[in-house]
């Protein structure tokens, strides 16, 4: 009898158990009436379990997300859509939908009436406030009947899946000095005539330094064409994340960690926009995402960075150059001399490296240890070539991507795209 009266409420338990004690004295009381009221009392709850029961067998749901990946800080919508082919009881139905705290609240629907064979559509929202790939539901129910004695739960969906991928934000111009900007896709190589040199050349984008524009170039083309003095970008550049848990303060969403993740993806999309093909690696050299401005790679660099988490390496230890010879923006957490001397030791001057090094003792509670300052690893950096940058939390992303490029953030922000 277990099984069967599992489903039973305080209240069903206790009118079961009423009228079977009522039943045994009207027994011994050979007292008829008394019977009928206590047969009538120990089958009340027994319907009520057999009613829920059967009304759960006919009730389907699907779960439709809207849309399946979603940028931090940003609106989503999920869509229940239920079905029933049974006879709903008019106690109603209790739906939940199980929702990580990361997400938002978790959702309760009560629909008192649900109709045969029609098709019922509930939708809540979703504000996701981290990163990270997300499992929504199971979706459960609980049917009860209209006296409150009986009551039924079921599973009704499955899991779904939600990316929540970090937010990007718009950056404006390129580092002058880099060698961005003159890759094979956008770079013209023109003869400009004996006697003078070969003027790698290319249109002007907006950021682009108004002294480097050629003009020879853009009269023969009726284009602003801007001169790239440097060798032209053809490797690609190396987007280097330190991930490492150590390097990085805060806690949540306000994190430094999660700051560096999404500069690191503002920048990758950044440069896939103006062209550029990008390897994003993590502080160990470990690939993480590659790819050229074709469609589907900036998907790919986002979904690698929504899944990422912080890796227990103390040390940034490097058998090679991370960025395999290319031009390298490293986004570094905390780091200390030695760790920016393993960096720096397989970087050739003729290479074009680029650091921001994060302050993370900004982002730093009470708790949490102190960390070197970022200014002296920033000096070494600069003394072997490198151009930096030292971001905080009260800098913004684009302040900090225009102090990389050598510019203004009235120029950067300037114009359109």
């Amino acid at each position: 009898m277990r099984r069967p009266l599992s489903g039973l409420t305080t209240r069903g338990r206790c009118l079961l158990a009423a009228g079977v004690a009522a039943a045994l004295c009207a027994l011994v009381l050979d007292e008829r009436d008394l019977l009928r009221v206590a047969l009538f009392a120990a089958a009340l709850p027994l319907l009520a379990t057999a009613l829920v029961s059967g009304s759960r067998v006919g009730l389907t749901a699907v779960r439709n997300l809207v849309p399946d990946r979603i940028p931090v800080g940003t609106r989503g919508d999920v869509e229940l859509v239920l079905r029933s082919d049974g006879r709903i009881p008019a106690g109603g139905l209790l739906l939940e939908d199980d929702l990580p705290y990361a997400l938002g609240s978790r959702p309760r629907f009560v629909v008192a009436r649900l109709p045969r064979h029609q098709a019922v559509r509930l939708t809540y929202p979703l504000h996701p406030v981290m990163r990270g790939v997300h499992r929504i539901g199971p979706l459960t129910t609980r049917i009860t009947d209209p006296f409150g004695l009986a009551e039924a739960e079921g599973k009704l969906t499955e899991p779904s899946r939600l990316v929540v991928v970090p937010q990007v934000v718009r950056l404006y111009g390129l580092p002058s000095t880099s060698g961005l900007g003159a890759g094979d896709d956008g770079s013209v190589r023109l003869r400009t005539g004996q006697g003078e040199d070969d003027a790698v050349v290319r249109p002007y984008r907006h950021g682009d330094d108004i002294r480097k524009v050629h003009w020879r170039s853009t009269a023969r083309r009726d284009e602003l064409m801007v001169r790239v003095e440097e060798r032209p970008w053809r490797g690609g550049t190396t987007v280097l994340l330190d991930h490492r848990s150590a390097a990085h303060r805060g806690d949540g969403p306000t994190s430094s960690l999660e700051w560096a993740v999404s500069l690191a993806a503002s920048v990758c999309l950044h440069l896939h926009r103006h062209g550029h093909s990008v390897r994003l690696v993590t502080e160990d050299g470990r690939l993480l995402a590659r790819g050229g401005p074709e469609s589907g790679t900036s998907a790919a660099v986002l979904d690698a960075l929504a899944g990422l988490q912080a890796s227990h390496r103390r040390d940034l230890v490097h058998a090679t150059d991370p960025a395999a010879g290319n031009d390298v923006i490293a986004i570094l957490g905390a780091a200390s001399p030695t760790a920016v001397g393993e960096l720096v030791r397989h970087r050739s001057r003729a290479g074009r490296s680029l650091a921001v090094l994060l302050d993370v003792a900004a982002w730093a509670t009470a708790e949490e240890e102190s960390v070197p300052d970022p200014h002296e690893a920033a000096r070494l950096l600069r003394g072997a070539g490198w151009r930096v940058a030292v971001a905080g939390p009260n800098r913004s992303m684009a302040e900090v991507w225009a102090e990389l490029c050598g510019t203004s953030i009235a120029t950067s922000t300037g114009g359109a795209w």
